[in-house]
C-alpha cells in the first residue's frame, strides 16, 4: 500500500490562528494575506516534502482557483493542483476546454474537485437559483458532457433537463484525462459520485462513520459497474509530543472569541450541505469535549465551514490515525494546518518519514527502498 498526500492552498488568506470561511461562514482572523509570493512558498515546500498535489478551494470567500493555480505552475515541477470548481457556473464545453488547456500546458498536473454547492445564498450570488437536488442532477449532466468531450469523438448533441449542447467537440483532449474528485453525503450526491468520480472524498469524521459512508459509495459504484478510490480531507496539528500538539490546539481555541464562534455557527446552520450538517453535529457549537475520537479534534469547525476536524497528537499518534483510516480503504489524504507553510513542514518532516518506515508512503521522487542502505565505513 502506498498512500498519497496532498496539501492545501489558503487562497482566502492564512494565519497562525484558525481562518474561518466557506459554507456560509465569513472569513475571520486572516492576518497573512494572499500573495503569489506566499503561495509560491507553500507549493515549493509541499513539492519538496513529498506531497503529490495541493487542493485549491472555490467560493465567494476565496480567490479563483483556476487563476491562482495557473499562476503557480512555473514555481513547481511535479506538484499537481486539485482545482475545485462549481459545474453550474460555466458551460460544460468551456470547463472541458479549460481543463484540457491546463492539463496539456502543465504537463499533466491537473486534478479536478467537483463542488456542486450547498449554500443557497452563495449559489444565488453567482446567479444559480436551482434547488439542491436540481444542482446534483445538473452536475450529473455536466460531467456526462465533459467526459464525452474528452473522448475526442465526432461532434455530438446533448439535451438534458438542465443542460444542452449542439455539435460540441474539442480540438484537443487532455493527456492524461484529469481524475475527478467528488464529495457529497446526501442521497442526491451518492449516485452522481458513484457514476462519475475517480476519487470519492469525505470530511474527517470518526472512523466508524467514514466506514459507513465508504460502504454506501462502494455499493452505489458497483451497481453502476464502476469502482472508485477514496480520499479524506483533514487538518493536522502534529508535534514532537502529544502534550505539545494539544497545547497548540488549545491555543487555537483560546484565540476564538465566543462572539466569533456564535456568528460563524449561525451562518453554518443555514447550510443545505449534508456534510456540513454532519460536521456541526460533531461539536454542536460547543467549545467543550472536542476530542470526538482519539486524536480527532472538532475545534476547527467552530470557526470554519467545510472540513472541520483535525488530527492532533504526536507524530506517531498522527501516523497511527492515518493508518487506521487507510485500513478502511482511504488512500488519499488532503491535509492543511495553521499556518499552512509551517504546518506542512511539521507534517512532512516528521509524520511522512514514519509512514515511510511503515511502508505506507514513499517520496514521489525517490525510489522505494527494499533493503537498508549499506554503511560505507562499517568493517
Amino acid at each position: 500500500m502506498t498512500l498519497t498526500f496532498h496539501w492545501f492552498l489558503p487562497t482566502s488568506g492564512d494565519s497562525r490562528n484558525i481562518v474561518g470561511g466557506g459554507h456560509g461562514a465569513d472569513v475571520v482572523q486572516r492576518d497573512r494575506p494572499v500573495t503569489t509570493r506566499y503561495l509560491r512558498q507553500i507549493v515549493t515546500a509541499a513539492e519538496e516534502l513529498g506531497f503529490v498535489g495541493a487542493l485549491t478551494p472555490t467560493g465567494l470567500w476565496c480567490d479563483d482557483a483556476w487563476l491562482s493555480t495557473a499562476s503557480l505552475l512555473d514555481s513547481t515541477d511535479r506538484l499537481k493542483f486539485l482545482v475545485a470548481f462549481r459545474p453550474g457556473l460555466l458551460s460544460p464545453t468551456l470547463a472541458a476546454q479549460m481543463a484540457t488547456t491546463f492539463q496539456n500546458q502543465s504537463g499533466g498536473r491537473l486534478l479536478l474537485n467537483v463542488v456542486t454547492g450547498g449554500e443557497p445564498a452563495e449559489q444565488k450570488a453567482f446567479g444559480d437559483f436551482l434547488s439542491k437536488d436540481e444542482r446534483y442532477a445538473r452536475t450529473d449532466e455536466f460531467l456526462a458532457i465533459v467526459r464525452k468531450l474528452w473522448e475526442h469523438g465526432d461532434p455530438f448533441d446533448y439535451a438534458g433537463k438542465h443542460l444542452r449542447v449542439e455539435q460540441a467537440r474539442l480540438v484537443s483532449v487532455p493527456d492524461p484525462t484529469p481524475p475527478i474528485y467528488f464529495g457529497g453525503s446526501s442521497a442526491a450526491a451518492g449516485p452522481v459520485a458513484a457514476a462519475h468520480s475517480d476519487v470519492y472524498l469525505t470530511w474527517g469524521e470518526p472512523p466508524a462513520a467514514v466506514a459507513e459512508k465508504l460502504t454506501w459509495i462502494r455499493k452505489l459504484a458497483a451497481d453502476a459497474g464502476r469502482t472508485v478510490r477514496f480520499g479524506i480531507r483533514l487538518h493536522v496539528i502534529t508535534r514532537d509530543t502529544s502534550e505539545d500538539a494539544w497545547r497548540e490546539a488549545r491555543r487555537l481555541l483560546d484565540a476564538l472569541p465566543p462572539e466569533t464562534i456564535a456568528r460563524v455557527q449561525e451562518g453554518l446552520r443555514r447550510s443545505e450541505s449534508e456534510g456540513q450538517k454532519r460536521m456541526l453535529a460533531l461539536h454542536e457549537g460547543r467549545p467543550e469535549d472536542l476530542e470526538i475520537y482519539p486524536n480527532l479534534w472538532a475545534g476547527v469547525g467552530l470557526a470554519r465551514g467545510g472540513a472541520g476536524t483535525a488530527l492532533v497528537g504526536s507524530h506517531r499518534e498522527v501516523a497511527d490515525r492515518i493508518k487506521e483510516y487507510a485500513d478502511l480503504g482511504i488512500d488519499e489524504f488532503i491535509l492543511s494546518g495553521y499556518p499552512h507553510l509551517e504546518e506542512a513542514y511539521w507534517f512532512g518532516e516528521s509524520v511522512l518519514p514514519l509512514l515511510a518506515r511503515d511502508n505506507l508512503w514513499h517520496h514521489p521522487t525517490e525510489p522505494t527502498r527494499t533493503t537498508q542502505p549499506a554503511v560505507p565505513f562499517a568493517t
